[in-house]
């Protein structure tokens, strides 16, 4: 009888495990990994149980927003399965896309992190373990699933399910979205910006494509779709350290002195035309509207060779193309765009001799002011263009803020180093200018919450923009040997057959986020700015506002050729509080936001 027990129980188990395919949703800031648990950085600090396949899943959101969550599929052997999500909707305003989630080897520690997301079609068939991502022993693959609500959607509870059909077996999970009566303003509160530089990694990375070509500029406007959709910006720099530009990037030139002329425009308007006029971004859910900044091919060797710096040649011919350039821009209309005079080199490069980026010496402003000068006697005084000087500055942006006011009203400032200078802010917004700050996108094994920290940061200090520095590298092969993701937040598409860019895991948390700062912004006409800002800090990660500022170090009262990477990172250590956080960090945040919004009127 023993003997026989054992057996009915070893037959339980193996019809147990026949039947074990599991269906559940995990909310977005909760990354699934590819054998049924959580990524461990997410896990740590939450206090979250884990839904069953039969239990709700309620979620709420404002309109003009996206809402998103996780849909997992686990089986315990392998086999085929379909999944699909349907959402009742007698109006038929809300739409919904899904994504399949890769999960990435890093090669830092050995572990999968899900990112790139696949566009799929539901319901959706597949396999476990996937044939494609090549995860061996592999139980769980994760979906992304976002519902769009629009501005105009009817408020209320909307019911549907997700459902799993495997193993000859179906099981269902239902859902609940509630829409309020809140709408998430169109216009950001804070500018997040996508950095590259060329398009030559357009080739290597869709099948040596020829750059540039009609398909390379298709690619670009793709990019630009994408970023522009997820709330997001995308700069394309168009020169070289060295100062040769890109061809796409600039009009031709010819001749010399006063007959420097420009030839020919027709690269140039079919890289940025769509761009400038909004028409690349026709069809989508944001609509069309021009691109709000792009980089001038403009630095020290073009228009006119540094050679002849400080020349009336050099003047001449800068002064020249220059105002051509501000005309064919009038005629064309292109007048909602700023256009950025930027300067990315430095010293060290050894092609000028002078810093244009992250200025060191105190001697290099001379050079900042004539070209401020060149720039106005180039362009008509009632131009209707828009133009800024940029300037990209960390070491000495205390003292540039100063030396520099009225020569720079476009500052993007190295985060760290900006985070010393809390009366900044008023002074540079006091007098018109712009000002982002800029660093690194989080990698994947970091919290997911990480995505999260830098938006809210820029809200926190009341300046207008982040730079991601680059966002377009995703390595030599970030399937199956990822560096973790630190310099790519859009992945090529062409893996999976896509001609296009596609998305991240990352790219959909900072949109998200991004939506609840707008909305959350929009409240201030009902409670107060710095009582929203008091309780989404503390809901965030237990700080105040000031506590995201960092203590003015001794070093900052020492001259900048004096600093070393390693002393500016000693006296950052005191800022270690505002960016400690868990994976429910923003979800407490959303929360709350949504609570205001649904009790004002």
């Amino acid at each position: 009888m023993r003997t026989t027990f054992i057996t009915l129980c070893l037959v339980c188990l193996v019809c147990q495990a026949a039947f074990s395919a599991k269906l559940r949703i995990l909310p977005e800031f909760l990354r699934p990994g590819p054998f049924g648990q959580p990524v461990a950085a997410d896990l740590e600090g939450r206090n979250q149980v884990q839904r069953n396949s039969s239990e709700k899943y309620s979620i709420s959101t404002a309109r003009g927003a996206y809402l998103s969550f996780h849909l997992v599929v686990s089986m315990a052997v392998p086999g085929e399965y379909k999944v699909s999500v349907e959402i009742t909707d007698r109006s038929g305003k809300l739409e919904l896309d899904a994504f399949k989630e890769w999960f990435h080897f890093t090669d830092s520690n050995k572990s999968y992190y899900p990112d790139a997301l696949v566009p799929v079609s539901l319901p959706h068939s597949s396999r476990l373990p996937d044939p494609d991502n090549r995860i061996e022993k592999q139980t769980a693959q994760a979906y992304w699933i976002d519902v769009w609500v629009p501005a105009d959607a009817i408020p209320g509870v909307y019911k549907g399910q997700a459902r799993l059909t495997a193993e000859g077996k179906t099981t269902r999970t239902p859902i609940e979205l509630r829409v309020l009566d809140a709408t998430v303003p169109a216009e950001d509160v804070v500018i997040i910006d996508h950095n590259s530089y060329g398009s030559g990694w357009l080739s290597g990375m869709y099948g040596g494509i020829p750059v540039p070509s009609e398909e390379s500029f298709r690619l670009t406007h793709g990019y630009h779709r994408l970023l522009y959709e997820h709330r997001g910006v995308f700069h394309q720099l168009g020169y070289g350290h060295g100062g040769k530009v890109i061809s796409e990037f600039a009009p031709e030139l010819a001749g010399s002195g006063r007959s420097k002329r420009i030839t020919s425009w027709d690269k140039y308007d079919r890289h940025y035309g769509p761009l400038l006029d909004g028409s690349a971004f026709k069809g989508t859910r944001r609509g069309p509207r021009p691109i709000p900044f792009v980089y001038l091919p403009i630095n020290p060797e073009w228009p006119a060779s540094f050679l002849w710096w400080g020349e009336r040649g050099y003047e001449a011919e800068f002064v020249k193309v220059m105002a051509e350039m501000e005309q064919h821009f009038r005629e064309k209309g292109w007048t909602e765009t700023r256009f950025e005079l930027f300067f990315n080199h430095k010293k060290r490069y050894k092609a000028f001799p002078w810093d244009g980026d992250e200025t060191r010496f105190a001697e290099d402003d001379a050079y900042f002011r004539e070209y401020r000068r060149l720039l106005k006697k180039a362009l008509p005084a009632d131009t209707p263009v828009n133009f800024v000087f940029r300037n990209d500055t960390s070491w000495s942006m205390e003292r540039q803020f100063e030396s520099l006011a009225g020569v720079i009203d476009f500052w993007v400032c190295g985060s760290s180093i900006f985070s010393w200078y809390p009366h900044a802010t008023a002074r540079l917004k006091g007098r018109g200018d712009i000002v982002w700050l800029y660093g690194g996108a989080p990698g994947v094994t970091q919290v997911s919450t990480a995505i999260t920290e830098n938006p809210l940061r820029i809200w926190l200090y009341g300046v207008d923009g982040w730079v991601h520095w680059l966002t377009t590298n995703p390595g030599e092969d970030p399937w199956f040997h990822f560096k973790g993701g630190t310099e790519v937040l859009a992945y090529p598409g062409e893996r999976f057959g896509i001609r296009a860019p596609i998305p991240s895991v990352r790219l959909k948390l900072q949109r998200n986020c991004l939506q609840d700062l707008a909305l959350a912004d929009s409240l201030k006409t009902r409670v107060r700015l710095d009582t929203l800002k008091a309780e989404i800090t503390r809901r965030y990660n237990n700080t105040r506002p000031a506590d995201w500022w960092t203590p003015r170090p001794a070093l900052a009262d020492k001259p900048p050729f004096e600093w070393s990477n390693a002393t500016i990172d000693g006296a950052n250590k005191a800022a270690g509080k505002a960016t400690t956080y868990d994976s429910s960090a923003w979800d407490r945040v959303r929360a709350y936001v949504l609570e205001v919004a649904s009790e004002t009127k």
